[in-house]
């Protein structure tokens, strides 16, 4: 059985990173402190701690975009990504990369998007054409 993942994430506005994660992306809230916040990430635990500062991103291209690193999300299944690139879409979320599918007709073909958090961070959500594939070389 896969278990969970804990994740903890810096953001310089814990109000507005709260209200990102809550009523953007739609995570059930957990625990929370004054400068921590839980989130429940589609079954894994992801929490956002207030910083006073964070470091900005770098790139690395892939597919010929220019990838934020470091980034996370979470690989879903394409109903779910749709829903979530539709949800983004009409909140006016600006994207890094735009919704699109990445390496196409190949091994390892997948809709990727790309986007940041309030804070800065970046966020990946994909769907695999075929799941077994995920892990393909």
């Amino acid at each position: 059985m896969l278990r969970p993942f804990h994740l903890a994430v810096p953001v310089r506005d814990l109000g507005a990173a709260r209200v990102f994660y809550r009523d953007v992306m739609g995570f059930e809230e957990g625990r929370s402190s004054d400068k921590w916040v839980d989130f429940n990430f589609y079954g894994h635990q992801f929490v956002i701690h207030e910083v006073s500062s964070s470091q900005e991103s770098e790139i690395n291209p892939v597919d010929g975009k220019e990838v934020p690193v470091p980034h996370f999300g979470v690989v879903l299944n394409r109903d779910d990504w749709d829903d979530l690139a539709k949800r983004l879409q009409s909140r006016d979320i600006q994207f890094v990369i735009d919704p699109y599918v990445r390496f196409e007709g190949q091994v390892g073909e997948q809709a990727t998007m790309f986007f940041k958090d309030p804070s800065g961070n970046a966020l990946e959500f994909k769907a695999f054409k075929d799941d077994e594939q995920i892990f393909a070389k």
